[in-house]
């Protein structure tokens, strides 16, 4: 999945919110990206070679084994990776693991043209208000 980079060269490999001090890593362009959500437009190319798509579960870092195993037994896992989510548009980086999958299943039984419509909605008013985000 490829994102503009705004985290500092050599920091730990984990997650945001499992990094202590967390703003310590962000760069101030960074900063910018991520309010702005800009750091995920690289994805764009993404969806266009069919590997994503725009309303989706948000795909998991490599190391997310919890996330992994809970959307696998949930069945989640089938849908593809999207750029935005009804987790995203629903709590973004405060949902703890397990209401993350909650919402991700939700979205696996509700899914449809307008429901995607209106995570797309979410996903435009969210980014320009900067809600959710905390890194």
């Amino acid at each position: 999945m490829p994102k503009f980079r705004s985290m500092r060269m050599g920091t730990p490999a984990v997650a945001t919110h499992l990094l202590h001090n967390p703003d310590t890593y962000v760069t101030t362009i960074g900063r910018f990206l991520r309010k702005t959500s800009l750091d995920e437009l690289p994805q764009l190319w993404s969806i266009l070679k069919g590997d994503m798509s725009f309303v989706g579960p948000r795909p998991a870092l490599f190391n997310q084994a919890d996330l992994i195993e809970l959307r696998t037994r949930r069945g989640v896992h089938a849908l593809a990776p999207g750029l935005t989510g009804w987790a995203q548009v629903t709590g973004r980086d405060e949902l703890p693991i397990p209401e993350k999958v909650q919402r991700d299943v939700e979205y696996l039984r509700r899914r449809s043209f307008w429901f995607d419509l209106r995570i797309l909605w979410l996903t435009a008013v969210k980014v320009l208000r900067g809600d959710g985000v905390s890194h």
